[in-house]
C-alpha cells in the first residue's frame, strides 16, 4: 500500500493518506463504520432506477399472476373431478405468482453488486471503505431487509386477494388452517433467500448479463432439462432444484405443483439457505482476492 499526502484548503485535512493497490485514496483506519456502510448502501439501492423497476416487476408478476391463476380456476371448480378436488390447494394457487416473481427479485439481487462493477463506482466504494467484507455485509443486510419486507407484503397480499377471487366459487383457505400460515410466510422467505443467492452470483461473476444468464439457467433452464430425464434421475435430482423448493415452501398439500418427491418445507428452506450461503461465501473470498 502506498502513501500520498492530502491537503485541503482551510487545514481541515492534511497529512498522509493511504491508498489501495489501485492507487485510490482510502479512509484512514477507524474513520469508517458498518453503520456508515449501511447508510451508503441504502442510499445507492433506493436512488437507482433499476431498483424501482425490479421491485415493481416483482410486485406485478407476483400478484397479477396469482390473480390470473385463481381467476382461471374459479369457474372450473364446478366441473372438476373428485381427484382434482381432493388435491386442490387454494393457498398454493394464490401464491402461484412467486414462481415468476423470482426472476425479478433475482435480477435485483444481481444488480446490487454487478451494477457498481459495470459503472466503475465500485472503485470509489472500496476507496471509501477499504474493508471489502464490510461492504458486502452491508449490501447483504440492506438487500435482505428490503427483500424480506417486500416478499412478505406480496405474499400476504397475494393470499388475501386470491382467496377473495376464489370465494363463492371454490373452497377457500384461512390463515388458521394447518400449514396455511407457514406457506404464506414461506413465500416471503423464498423470495428473500433467492435474492441473496442472486446477490452471491453477482459478487462472483461481477457482470450483470453473465450473472443474470446463470441465474436464469439455474432456475428456468436446468429444470426443463431435468424434466426430460428418466423418472428415476428426475425424482432423485428434482428435490434439490430451487424451483421445486419454492413450490414446496408455498404449498400446503405437497405435490400440488410438482410431480417429483420433495423434502419437507423447512428442510427445503434450509437447503435454499445453504445455496445462498455458498454463493455468498465464494463471492466474499473472490471479492477480497480480486482487483476491483
Amino acid at each position: 500500500m502506498s502513501v500520498v499526502t492530502a491537503d485541503r484548503v482551510g487545514g481541515s485535512l492534511s497529512g498522509p493518506l493511504a491508498t489501495d493497490p489501485a492507487g485510490l485514496p482510502t479512509v484512514p483506519p477507524g474513520r469508517h463504520s458498518f453503520a456508515g456502510a449501511l447508510r451508503s448502501e441504502w442510499t445507492k439501492l433506493r436512488s437507482v432506477r433499476s431498483t424501482t423497476w425490479s421491485l415493481v416487476a416483482t410486485a406485478v408478476l407476483t400478484v397479477a399472476i396469482g390473480i390470473l391463476a385463481t381467476g382461471t380456476e374459479a369457474p372450473r371448480w364446478a366441473h372438476s373431478n373428485l381427484g382434482d378436488r381432493l388435491a386442490y390447494d387454494p393457498t398454493s394457487l394464490s401464491l402461484a405468482g412467486f414462481l415468476f416473481g423470482q426472476l425479478a427479485i433475482g435480477v435485483l439481487g444481481v444488480l446490487v453488486v454487478s451494477a457498481e462493477y459495470t459503472t466503475g463506482t465500485i472503485r470509489a466504494t472500496f476507496g471509501a471503505i477499504p474493508n471489502r467484507l464490510t461492504v458486502l455485509a452491508a449490501k447483504v443486510a440492506v438487500f435482505t431487509a428490503v427483500a424480506f419486507i417486500l416478499g412478505e407484503i406480496l405474499s400476504f397480499a397475494s393470499f388475501f386477494i386470491g382467496q377473495a377471487v376464489l370465494s363463492g366459487s371454490t373452497p377457500t383457505a384461512t390463515l388458521g388452517q394447518p400449514g396455511v400460515l407457514r406457506a404464506v410466510v414461506g413465500g416471503g422467505l423464498f423470495l428473500t433467500v433467492l435474492g441473496l443467492f442472486a446477490l452471491g452470483l453477482g459478487t462472483i461473476i461481477r457482470h450483470s448479463a453473465g450473472a443474470i444468464t446463470v441465474f436464469v439457467a439455474i432456475f428456468f433452464v436446468i429444470p426443463l432439462i431435468v424434466e426430460a430425464l428418466p423418472a428415476g434421475i428426475k425424482n432423485a435430482v428434482g428435490k434439490y432444484l430451487p424451483d421445486n423448493i419454492g413450490s414446496t415452501m408455498t404449498t400446503v398439500k405437497q405435490g400440488f405443483r410438482t410431480d417429483v418427491p420433495t423434502f419437507s418445507p423447512w428442510i427445503s428452506f434450509g437447503l435454499l439457505c445453504a445455496y445462498a450461503a455458498a454463493a455468498l461465501i465464494v463471492g466474499a473470498v473472490l471479492l477480497v482476492r480480486r482487483d476491483a
